[in-house]
């Protein structure tokens, strides 16, 4: 390459970031001499139940997040809009909603397109930092409509009643969750999309959607992989590649479908991954994570994090069929057997699984209140 091809190459780039940072999220969305072509027809498509099935980092989560936007804006280029739309957005919990799916919209709505948002928990002046419950927004046809967060951990019975005009569900939701959504829909003859990556193997959705058992004329599915993703890195999908088994690669990479059988991590070796306990200095000392239980198993581990960032497990507590009591001295046990550091008050921190928050119809408190 010759300097005045260099030198016309590094002006080309200047002028598209010039251009980029003088445009919103959703202008730089497809717009560039780069285009994802995958996500352009899943915004094409008519259909009425899309799906995308897409490994990690494909950009199967942008096309979800955007077409939601296009949606209650009244701005989508391949459909015909309407005013005060109301959709939801389905995530596996909340915790992932906030890290997600309601990271990306935020992402992709500017601000002054946003008339209020109503939180479910956090401070409304820093919604990404908190769990959103509703986000209205200014349509262009001079209506408000209203995007809406649901998580599966809420059950099915959370679903019920609302008459919508699309559904994203940002990862696979129980077959009752997406029955459930279906109905709500229908009054509106409405959208449903879905943007995943197969992690569960052979599921309903595999039979109703890839399959299409019922030859369902509004059934739209398309399968998204790093080669798709004009964006990516190669070098790092070269490592990232090198370390996933064939099974991995196929649902972490290329969004297949594939029986679900042996480890989720089956590069895990004991070889490597297990040695001989030493004395872990007090520092080294981070948080427990648990995994709650009370018929099914409790997990409860220990990490500590050394000064390379090497993560250790250091303590075990796992059993099944016991009370919250027993388990919580179980855990103080182990912290006192092991030196584990507390706080002033003499309390031990954990992490503890979103799900634990939910209420049951045999308890008037969740697992965490216990």
């Amino acid at each position: 390459m010759s300097n005045n091809e260099i030198l016309q190459k590094i002006l080309k780039i200047e002028e598209e970031i010039k251009n980029r940072k003088s445009l919103g999220e959703l202008d730089r969305y497809n717009t560039g001499e780069k285009k994802h072509l995958k996500q352009i027809s899943f915004h094409k498509c008519l259909k009425r139940n899309r799906w995308v099935f897409g490994g990690n980092r494909s950009g199967k989560t942008e096309c979800g997040a955007v077409e939601t936007v296009y949606m209650a804006r009244g701005i989508h280029p391949y459909r015909k809009n309407k005013n005060n739309v109301f959709g939801w957005v389905v995530s596996l919990s909340s915790q992932v909603q906030r890290d997600v799916a309601q990271e990306k919209i935020l992402k992709y709505l500017k601000k002054e397109w946003i008339a209020e948002i109503i939180m479910s928990g956090g401070k409304k002046d820093n919604p990404s930092g908190g769990i959103i419950d509703q986000i209205k927004v200014k349509n262009v046809f001079g209506g408000i409509s209203t995007i809406g967060f649901k998580t599966c951990e809420q059950g099915r019975e959370k679903f019920q009643g609302s008459s919508l005009d699309f559904v994203w569900f940002d990862e696979e939701p129980p077959k009752d969750i997406y029955d459930e959504c279906r109905m709500r829909v229908f009054d509106k003859t409405g959208d449903i999309f879905g943007t995943m990556t197969p992690l569960k193997g052979l599921t309903f959705i595999y039979d109703e959607i890839y399959l299409n058992k019922s030859n369902n004329p509004q059934v739209w599915c398309e399968f998204m992989e790093w080669a798709d993703n004009p964006y990516l890195n190669q070098d790092e999908l070269s490592l990232l590649t090198s370390s996933l088994s064939d099974d991995e690669l196929e649902s972490r990479r290329y969004g297949r479908f594939h029986a679900n059988e042996g480890l989720v991590y089956s590069e895990f070796d004991e070889n490597v991954h297990v040695i001989e306990p030493f004395p872990v200095p007090y520092d080294w000392q981070d948080t427990l994570s648990i995994d709650p239980g009370l018929n099914n198993p409790l997990s409860c581990h220990w990490y500590c994090v050394d000064y390379d960032n090497n993560v250790y497990v250091v303590a075990e507590h796992y059993e099944a069929g016991k009370t919250v009591d027993y388990h919580s001295q179980k855990i103080k046990e182990i912290c006192e057997k092991i030196g584990w550091r507390k706080d002033a008050k003499g309390r031990i921190t954990a992490l503890i699984d979103s799900a634990a928050n939910q209420k049951t119809l045999a308890s008037e408190k969740s697992e965490t209140e216990l």
